[in-house]
């Protein structure tokens, strides 16, 4: 059985003056998990869990999720669905690591997205930035792909070796570290995105949707 948690017994309404930025922070790793916006939330967010649920709290703007390691680490599990609310901007965390993610954020105002401890699969799909957003990743990656507005420039860093790495038109087959690509207009952009990845890479991606 799927289990709900969507806190609506929590009020949640945008209040006068500036917004408070949201956070969702998986504490002890994530797996199996989509996360998404959804402009028809009333709440600050919803979570769905197929199988046990793990720990989740909210504080103010901030919701945490703890997994169990056993949750982790243990047999295949339902995969686990976060709907977040556009009303706010949102900053994600994920630390020790993700094996498996897929973020569609383009409903949101992303503020930041981090993920310590390493990624070996993810896929993210980017809004339009606000400035300089960092995508900032340490512990290595594997199989990572951003798709991100187009005629939004982008900035690749990674600190150790990399295979496989593309940013739209650019691509290295094995190249040692560090490496930078970014996108031409990359240097004059007010909005734009940056990519930092502290550790080895493979098979990294970042591309423009139509």
């Amino acid at each position: 059985m799927n289990a709900v948690i969507d806190h609506n017994r929590l009020s949640f309404a945008p209040q006068p003056g500036p917004v408070v930025p949201g956070r969702l922070e998986f504490v002890r790793g994530a797996s199996n998990v989509n996360i998404a916006g959804d402009p028809l939330l009333t709440d600050l967010y919803t979570a769905q869990f197929g199988g046990p649920t793990p720990a989740v709290s909210r504080v103010g703007t901030d919701v945490l999720i703890e997994y169990p390691r056993f949750m982790l680490f243990g047999r295949p599990r339902a995969r686990a669905r976060i709907a977040l609310n556009p009303v706010v901007p949102w900053r994600i965390e994920i630390r020790r690591g993700v094996p498996d993610l897929a973020a569609d954020l383009r409903q949101l105002d992303l503020l930041g997205f981090e993920v310590v401890g390493g990624i070996s699969q993810a896929e993210l799909w980017l809004p339009q930035p606000h400035g300089t957003v960092l995508i900032h990743v340490s512990g290595g990656v594997s199989h990572l792909r951003i798709h991100r507005p187009a005629s939004v420039p982008a900035r690749i860093q990674i600190r150790g070796g990399a295979s496989k790495l593309g940013l739209d038109r650019q691509y290295l087959g094995a190249i040692g570290g560090p490496i930078e690509l970014e996108s031409p207009d990359y240097a004059t952009a007010a909005d734009r995105y940056e990519l930092d990845i502290r550790g080895g890479a493979s098979r990294v991606a970042v591309d423009q949707e139509d």
